[in-house]
């Protein structure tokens, strides 16, 4: 067997190991979540009632973890850990929870002007964290989670304060919002083919991005090493704060999403804490663009089929997200191991050319 099938391979068999062992200490054999999960999140066997729900649902949920994925390439390329993610997917769905419940115009424009809304409040929370990093020296990881817990703050305010609902004391969320400001779906579900559209351009634009211009070159090498960046002289605060800035925008679209696809209105939770999913979905893709999708889409299963461990086994469906945060794990020790096995064969290669040299 070759060193590359090996280092394939190896990092599947350590994923596959450890999600065994821990459904074997939670109770219950491997196959019974894995199935139920499975039955949850897409259906199976395909086409039986409901299946239609049950994918819309998924998608729904795969919309936002992929969205706030692309945007943190850009930011980790940029050397930046933008942990503040989640307040810009919170201020996204509060600015576009805004445009839905103030203008009144046709459909197609309201629902256009709702996600530039989620995208600007998204930007601009993004700018703030990289603002606060590049002018006030404040660290990207307290910054963004300060500024996390402030999104939150404003959300719950505005639920139990402003936006209420008329004659209900309630933090279960807003009223519902317009049909005309809802994203369009399909066939009767939260599938919004518009939302995938989005999607996939994104992540395609940020493969492009990194792989075909100059400013994705530039920004790489901000990330690899600014000082040395920035003695060739690249405006290195101006590629930070356009990094924060697209990763907000896309960060803020999902925020969107959320409010205008899924929840039909604002919710204190509307985040899902989709985005520090996402930082484990770029980890594990390994900053590569394209991976992103059928990474977080796996993820979306797990997030939505989980609900059917505690309905049909009897076990905690928190045990969703522990199984998530191990294949993670396992992943990354698995390729982390691949890498230095690839390296030890690298090197025993070059000693091995030095002898014969010699």
């Amino acid at each position: 067997m070759s060193a590359r099938v090996q280092n394939l391979l190896l990092p599947i068999a350590v994923v596959v190991v450890s999600t065994v062992a821990l459904l074997f200490l939670a109770g219950t054999n491997p196959w019974d979540p894995i199935r139920f999960i499975i039955e949850g999140s897409i259906g199976w066997p395909p086409f039986e009632a409901g299946t239609a729900s049950k994918i819309g649902d998924t998608v729904m949920v795969w919309v936002p973890i992929a969205l706030a994925s692309a945007g943190l390439i850009v930011t980790f390329n940029a050397g930046m850990w933008n942990i503040g993610i989640e307040g810009q997917i919170i201020v996204g769905a509060i600015a576009a929870s805004w445009a839905a419940r103030t203008i009144s115009a046709p459909r197609p424009l309201l629902v256009f002007l709702t996600i530039v809304a989620g995208a600007i409040g998204g930007m601009l929370w993004g700018l703030l964290v990289g603002v606060l990093r590049t002018v006030g020296g404040v660290n990207e990881i307290f910054g963004g989670l300060g500024l996390d817990f402030v999104a939150v703050s404003i959300t719950t305010y505005l639920i139990i304060g402003p936006w209420s609902r008329s004659g209900v004391a309630s933090t279960s969320g807003t009223d519902i919002f317009p049909d005309a400001a809802l994203l369009p779906s399909f066939g009767g579900t939260r599938l919004s083919p518009l939302a995938i559209v989005i999607t996939l351009a994104a992540i395609g634009g940020v493969w492009i991005l990194f792989r075909g211009t100059l400013y994705g070159l530039k920004l790489k090498a901000v990330g690899a090493n600014r000082p040395s960046a920035f003695l060739m002289g690249i405006p290195t605060n101006r590629f930070l704060l356009g990094a924060f800035m697209i990763c907000g925008a896309l960060a803020g679209i999902a925020g969107t999403s959320q409010a205008t696809g899924f929840h039909f209105k604002l919710i204190p939770a509307i985040s899902g804490n989709y985005g520090f999913l996402a930082i484990l979905v770029v980890l594990l893709a390994r900053f590569r663009a394209f991976w992103v999708i059928p990474i977080s889409f796996f993820f979306a299963m797990i997030a939505v089929g989980a609900s059917q461990l505690d309905l049909r086994l009897d076990l905690s469906s928190t045990l969703g997200g522990v199984l998530q945060g191990t294949l993670v794990l396992s992943a990354m020790l698995g390729l982390g191991w691949a890498a230095y096995r690839a390296r030890k064969h690298a090197d025993a290669a070059d000693s091995a050319a030095q002898d014969a040299a010699t």
